[in-house]
C-alpha cells in the first residue's frame, strides 16, 4: 500500500510540476508575443507580479477542480471538459485579481487586455493537450500490446456498451486480450473504426471473422438487444469454437459500479431459449406485502426462487416448508444473509413433509398463512415410473394434504406449480400431476380460498433437468446421451417460471389452471448441440452424442393445454387460463379415499388401474377398475 501511494503522490508532483511549467510558458509567451509594441522596462513590475498571480490562481484551482486526482490514461470526455472549466475559471479569477490590484499606485501600468486572453488561451490549451496526449501514448502503448497467451477478441456490437468494453480490455492489467475487430448488423457502422479498431462485418459474417483473424473469444455488447436477437447471434457464434462471454443486462450494466470486464460472463444455456424471456410480472408487484406466506418445496430449485422473489415483495412472515433439511438451510441461511433492509421480515423454516397432515395442520395453526405456493413434488419420470405409489403419496396426497390444511385454516390462496406432462399424461409422474390439477379445481368448487394451478414446461437450469446432465457429459469427455433425435420440449427460465407462479397467485379467483406462452418448443438434439459448442467443443468430433431410446413413461413431445380446455386471455399478453374441465368433486374424493390404502401397501398393480380411471387419457384398461367397482355400489360420502 506504501509503494502504491508513494507512486500516486510522484504522479501528483510530476504532472503540477508540468503543468508549472507549461502555465508559466503561456504566460511568458503572451508578453513576448506584445514585445515589439511595448518597452518591457515599463512593464517590469507588472509582468512579474501578475506572473507570479497568473501561476499561483491556476495552479490552486486545477487542485481544486481535481485535476491531480484523475487517471489521465484513462480520461474520457467529461475530464477534458473539466480541464476547460478549471480554465475558464482561473482566467476569470485572475482578470478580477489583477484588475482590481494591479493598478496604480502598485504598478505603473496595468496588464494589458490581450495578455489576458492570449495567456489564458495558452494556458488552457497546452495543459488539455499534455493530458490528451498522455492519454493517446498511453493507448497506442497498451492498445496492441500482444504477449504469450494474449486471446484475440472479437466484439460483437460496436455501440456504447461495445466501446465501453473494448476500454476496459485495454486497460486490463495483464493485458490478456487483443481486441481484433468488431461485428455488428448497422451497415452504417460496417467499415468504420472506434478506438482504431475496425468494424469488419455483420454477425452473419462472424464464423468467416473467426477464420480469417483466428479468434479465441467472442464478447456478445448487446445488452439492450432483444432475446430473440440474442438467441440468433449467440447461435451463430455457437458455431464456432470460441469460447463465448457476454456482457450483463442493461439494467445491470448501467447500475453497476464495478468495471465491464468484471462484469462479463459466460454465455448460459438461457441464451438459446429462441424467444423473449417473458415479464409476465409487469409492474412492481405489492400483492404480498404485509402477508404470511408459505412456501412448500422451499428447497429446490423452484421453490428456492420463489423464496427470493417473494421476499422482494416485502411479506410480514415467510415460512418455508421442506423435508430435506439441507436444502432448506441453504435457502434460509442465503436469505438471512441477503435480506438487507427486509430484516422485519419474520423467516421460519419447517422440516416437514406435505404428507403429514396432522404436522402441516399444527404448521398452519400456528403460522396461520394467507397465501400458499405448493411447489413440494416428485418430477423425475422414469424414476416415478419404477415407484408409482411414491408419486402418489408426494404428489396427489401430499397436494390433498396442504389443499385441505389450506382450507380449514383460511387461506386466501393457494397456488400449486403444476407441468406440461399432466396434460394428456403418459406416465405415471404425469398422471398424479393431472389429478393434483382435478384435486386443484375440486377444492375450488368447495372452499372459500381462492385454489388455482399453474402449468409450464421444463424449467432451464432446474434440479434433475436436462442441462445439467449435459454439462456433467462435456465435463466428463462425453458422450451426451439424448433419448431420441427428434424429442422435443417447452423450456422457460427460473424467472419466467416463478414470475408465472406469482402472478397467477395475484390475479387468481379460484379453480383455473394458468399457462404461459412459451414460443416453440425446442429440440434436445439442437440443445445438446449447441451446449457443446458453448463449452468450445465440436459436436460428433470432440464430444459425441449418443442416441439411448425414450425412457419409461417419456414421450417426445409435451402439451400445455388438453382438448377439453380452451384459452381466455388474461390482462398479461403472455399468460393465459385454461377454461376449467367439469369435475365432480365428490367423485373425485371418493376415489382418493379408494386409491389411498392402495399406496399405503405399495400396491403398484392397482394404483395404476386407479390412475388410468382417474385420468382417462392416461393410457387404456383392459380390465375393469377397482375403483369403477367400487363406487358402482353408491356414494359413501367424503371421507379424511
Amino acid at each position: 500500500m506504501g509503494s502504491i501511494g508513494s507512486k500516486t503522490r510522484h504522479r501528483k508532483v510530476l504532472l503540477m510540476l508540468a503543468d508549472f511549467l507549461l502555465i508559466s510558458l503561456s504566460y511568458l509567451g503572451s508578453w513576448v508575443i506584445l514585445m515589439r509594441r511595448i518597452e518591457l522596462a515599463d512593464y517590469f513590475l507588472t509582468l512579474t507580479l501578475s506572473a507570479a498571480s497568473f501561476i499561483i490562481i491556476f495552479l490552486i484551482v486545477f487542485l481544486i477542480f481535481g485535476m491531480y486526482g484523475s487517471l489521465w490514461r484513462y480520461a474520457e470526455a467529461h475530464e477534458f471538459i473539466k480541464c476547460l472549466l478549471a480554465t475558464l475559471v482561473a482566467a476569470g479569477v485572475f482578470v478580477g485579481v489583477t484588475w482590481f490590484w494591479l493598478q496604480p499606485p502598485v504598478v505603473s501600468v496595468r496588464v494589458p487586455i490581450t495578455v489576458y486572453f492570449l495567456s489564458s488561451m495558452m494556458a488552457g490549451i497546452s495543459t488539455l493537450f499534455l493530458r490528451m496526449a498522455y492519454r493517446a501514448y498511453r493507448m497506442t502503448r497498451i492498445g496492441r500490446k500482444t504477449s504469450a497467451g494474449t486471446k484475440k477478441v472479437m466484439i460483437v456490437g460496436a455501440g456504447e456498451t461495445g466501446n465501453a468494453v473494448l476500454l476496459d480490455l485495454y486497460r486490463e492489467p495483464k493485458q490478456r486480450f487483443d481486441v481484433i475487430c468488431f461485428a455488428d448488423d448497422d451497415i452504417n457502422k460496417i467499415g468504420r473504426k472506434i478506438q482504431r479498431i475496425r468494424v469488419e462485418g455483420s454477425t452473419e459474417e462472424i464464423p468467416k471473422l473467426v477464420s480469417k483473424h483466428g479468434i479465441d473469444i467472442i464478447i456478445l455488447a448487446i445488452p439492450a438487444a432483444s432475446n430473440a436477437q440474442k438467441s440468433r447471434i449467440t447461435n451463430i457464434c455457437a458455431k464456432t469454437k470460441c469460447q463465448l462471454k457476454k456482457v450483463p443486462d442493461l439494467y445491470t450494466f448501467v447500475t453497476d459500479a464495478t468495471s465491464i470486464v468484471a462484469q462479463i460472463t459466460d454465455v448460459s444455456i438461457d441464451d438459446l431459449l429462441g424467444r423473449d424471456v417473458v415479464d409476465v410480472r409487469g409492474q412492481k408487484s405489492d400483492y404480498l406485502e404485509g402477508k404470511v406466506v408459505m412456501v412448500t418445496g422451499a428447497g429446490g430449485s423452484i421453490g428456492s426462487e420463489l423464496c427470493r422473489q417473494v421476499m422482494i415483495q416485502r411479506p410480514k412472515c415467510l415460512v418455508m416448508i421442506d423435508i430435506s433439511e439441507n436444502n432448506l438451510y441453504d435457502i434460509q441461511q442465503e436469505l438471512l444473509r441477503t435480506r438487507g433492509r427486509r430484516k422485519s421480515i419474520q423467516l421460519h423454516a419447517e422440516v416437514a413433509s406435505v404428507r403429514d397432515e396432522n404436522k402441516m395442520d399444527l404448521i398452519f395453526e400456528r403460522y396461520r398463512p394467507e397465501v400458499v405456493y405448493h411447489a413440494a413434488a416428485h418430477k423425475h419420470v422414469p424414476l416415478m415410473e419404477s415407484a408409482p405409489e411414491e408419486a402418489v403419496k408426494n404428489n396427489i396426497f401430499g397436494t390433498l394434504s396442504v389443499a385441505r390444511c389450506a382450507d380449514r385454516h383460511d387461506v386466501l390462496r393457494f397456488v400449486m406449480i403444476s407441468t406440461d406432462k399432466a396434460v394428456n399424461p403418459i406416465n405415471v409422474m404425469g398422471a398424479t400431476k393431472r389429478v393434483c390439477e382435478m384435486i386443484i379445481q375440486s377444492m375450488g368448487q368447495v372452499s372459500k380460498t381462492d385454489f388455482v394451478a399453474v402449468r409450464f414446461g421444463n424449467v432451464l437450469g432446474s434440479d434433475g433437468s436436462v442441462i445439467p446432465l449435459f454439462k456433467d457429459q462435456i465435463a466428463a469427455g462425453g458422450p451426451v446421451t439424448v433419448t431420441h433425435p427428434d424429442i422435443i420440449r417447452y423450456f422457460m427460465t427460473i424467472s419466467e417460471a416463478v414470475s408465472l407462479v406469482l402472478i397467477a397467485g395475484e390475479i387468481a379467483r379460484g379453480g383455473e389452471i394458468f399457462v404461459l406462452d412459451m414460443g416453440e418448443p425446442v429440440k434436445i438434439l439442437d440443445l445438446a448441440e449447441s451446449l457443446i459448442r458453448l463449452s468450445g467443443y465440436e459436436p460428433y468430433r470432440d464430444i459425441g452424442i449418443k442416441f439411448v431410446g425414450l425412457r419409461p413413461g417419456e414421450k417426445l413431445y409435451e402439451e400445455l393445454l388438453m382438448d377439453e380446455e380452451g384459452l381466455n386471455r388474461t390482462e398479461n399478453q403472455k399468460v393465459f387460463i385454461g377454461s376449467p374441465i367439469k369435475i365432480s368433486p365428490d367423485y373425485l374424493f371418493e376415489a382418493l379415499h379408494v386409491l389411498k390404502p392402495f399406496a399405503e401397501n405399495n400396491d403398484r398393480d392397482k394404483i395404476v388401474d386407479m390412475l388410468h380411471k382417474l385420468v382417462p387419457e392416461y393410457g387404456e384398461m383392459e380390465n375393469v377398475s377397482v375403483l369403477e367397482k367400487i363406487l358402482a355400489q353408491g356414494p359413501i360420502g367424503v371421507r379424511d
